[in-house]
C-alpha cells in the first residue's frame, strides 16, 4: 500500500517464511508505524481515523441489525419495534446504528472542510481527493437508503419524494424510477430493493477507503503549512506519533457519540417516522436528515424541477473541481488572508442552508435559498479563480521544522527545539 520501502525484518523463521510468501507483515509496518507524516499535524487530521472506526462500527451494528429486519412493507416497521423491545440489546444496536450516520457525516464534514481550508486538494493529491468524493456520493446514498427502511411515516415519503425527483431526469429518469420502484409506486419491491443496496453499499465505501489510504500513502499527508517534507526533520514515524493522536481523538469523539445514544437518541431523527407508513396521510413538512439538509435547501431555492436537480447533484459533483479550480500557488489558507475570509462565509453559507433546508419553502425562506445557493456556487467558480490569480500571500517558512520551533532553531535527538533548557529533576 505505502511506496516507501519497508524498514520490517522478521525475526522468526515462521515470520521470514511468511515474509517471503505474503508480506502483509511488512505493508502494515511501511503503512501505519514507520510511514512519516510531518511533525505538525494538528488535530483535525485525526478525523480520518475517526471515520475508519465509524465505517467499522456501522458496518458491524448494520450487519447485526440485518439479522433480525424483515425488507418487507407489511413487517418492515414491526420488526424494528421488535429490535428496540425483544432482541437483547436490540435498542444499544438500533441506536448506535442510526446515531451513528450522523456522527459519520459530523466527521466527514469536518474532514472536507479540513481539506478545503488546507488545500488538501491540490497536486500531487488530485486523486486521493476525488476518491474522497466519491466516498462521499456513496454515503449519501448509503444513509438514504438506510433512512427509508424503518417504514415509518417520514421514511416513506422521504422515499417517494426523491425517486419523483430522479424521473426529472432527462431520458434515463423514468428507468431509473421504475428499477428502484419495482412496480408504479413505492412499495414492497422498492424496501426489497433499497434494503439490498443498503447493505451493499457499505462494503463498497470500504473498498473505496482501500484505495484513499493507498493514494495517500502515495503522495504522503498534507500539514497545515502545505509545504511538503524536505528532510528527515521535518517528519516523525506514524507510531507512536500519531497512532497516540488517533486513539485519544477516537476515545474524546465516542464519549461524544455515546451522549446521543444514551441521553438523545432521538433527538436527530423525526418524530413522524414512529408512525407506519401511510400512503393516505401526507406529513405536514417532508424534511430529509440533517445531513442533507443543505442540498434539500439547494433543490428547493429552483422553481424548475429538472433545475433543482442539476443544481443539487452539481452542489455536491463541484467539490471534485476544487483541484482544477484553485489557481492559487499556496495551499494553506492560514496564508492566503483574502481567501481565508471567504472560507469563513463559504462555511457560513452552508449552516445557513442547513437551516433553511428545515424550513417551509415559502417567502423569505427561499430568496435566503437563492441568495446562499449562488454563494454556495461562486465560492468555486468565482472566488476560487479569481483569489487566486490577485491575492497576496503570507511568506511561508522554509520548512515544516521552522514552521514548529521558529525561524533559525533546531532540533536535538529528544525531538525539543536544540538548546532548550531540561526540565529540573523532580524529588522522591
Amino acid at each position: 500500500m505505502s511506496a516507501h520501502a519497508t524498514t520490517y525484518v522478521p525475526k522468526s523463521g515462521i515470520a521470514k517464511w511468511f515474509e517471503a510468501r505474503l508480506p502483509i507483515i511488512g505493508l502494515v509496518h511501511s503503512s501505519f508505524i514507520a510511514f512519516p507524516i510531518p511533525r505538525n499535524l494538528n488535530y483535525f487530521w485525526t478525523f480520518g481515523a475517526i471515520l475508519i472506526v465509524m465505517l467499522a462500527s456501522q458496518i458491524v451494528t448494520g450487519v447485526w441489525l440485518a439479522m433480525h429486519y424483515q425488507p418487507s412493507a407489511s413487517e418492515a416497521f414491526n420488526s424494528v419495534e421488535h429490535i428496540m423491545r425483544d432482541v437483547n440489546y436490540g435498542w444499544l444496536l438500533r441506536y448506535m446504528h442510526a446515531n451513528g450516520a450522523s456522527m459519520f457525516f459530523i466527521a466527514v464534514y469536518v474532514h472536507m472542510f479540513r481539506n478545503l481550508y488546507y488545500g488538501s486538494y491540490k497536486a500531487p493529491r488530485e486523486v486521493l481527493y476525488i476518491l474522497g468524493v466519491i466516498i462521499y456520493l456513496l454515503m449519501m446514498a448509503t444513509a438514504f437508503l438506510g433512512y427509508t427502511l424503518p417504514w415509518g411515516q417520514m421514511s416513506f415519503w422521504g422515499a417517494t419524494v426523491i425517486t419523483n425527483i430522479l424521473a426529472a431526469i432527462p431520458i434515463v429518469g423514468d428507468t431509473i424510477q421504475s428499477l428502484l420502484w419495482g412496480g408504479y409506486s413505492v412499495g414492497n419491491p422498492t424496501i426489497n430493493r433499497f434494503f439490498s443496496l443498503h447493505y451493499l453499499l457499505p462494503f463498497m465505501i470500504a473498498g473505496v477507503v482501500v484505495l484513499h489510504v493507498w493514494a495517500l500513502h502515495v503522495t504522503g499527508q498534507n500539514n497545515p503549512t502545505g509545504i511538503p517534507i524536505k528532510t528527515g526533520k521535518d517528519a516523525v514515524p506514524f507510531t507512536p506519533y500519531a497512532t497516540i493522536k488517533d486513539v485519544f481523538a477516537v476515545v474524546v469523539f465516542f464519549v461524544f457519540f455515546a451522549y446521543w445514544i444514551f441521553l438523545q437518541p432521538n433527538y436527530l431523527g423525526h418524530a413522524d417516522n414512529y408512525i407506519p407508513a401511510n400512503p393516505g396521510v401526507t406529513p405536514a413538512h417532508i424534511v430529509p436528515e440533517w445531513y442533507f439538509l443543505p442540498f434539500y435547501a439547494i433543490l428547493r431555492a429552483v422553481p424548475d424541477k429538472l433545475g433543482g436537480v442539476i443544481l443539487m447533484f452539481g452542489a455536491v459533483i463541484i467539490l471534485a473541481f476544487a483541484p482544477w479550480l484553485d489557481t492559487s500557488r499556496v495551499r494553506s489558507a492560514n496564508y492566503r488572508p483574502i481567501y481565508r475570509q471567504f472560507f469563513w462565509v463559504f462555511i457560513a453559507c452552508c449552516f445557513l442552508l442547513g437551516w433553511l433546508g428545515a424550513k417551509p419553502p415559502e417567502g423569505g425562506y427561499v430568496l435566503a435559498a437563492r441568495v446562499a445557493t449562488f454563494y454556495y456556487f461562486a465560492h468555486f467558480l468565482l472566488v476560487m479563480p479569481l483569489v487566486g490569480l490577485f491575492e497576496t500571500p503570507k511568506p511561508l517558512p522554509g520548512s515544516i521544522l521552522e514552521s514548529v520551533t521558529g525561524p533559525g532553531k533546531q532540533v536535538g535527538a529528544s525531538g525539543m527545539p536544540a538548546g532548550a533548557a531540561a526540565a529540573p529533576p523532580t524529588k522522591g
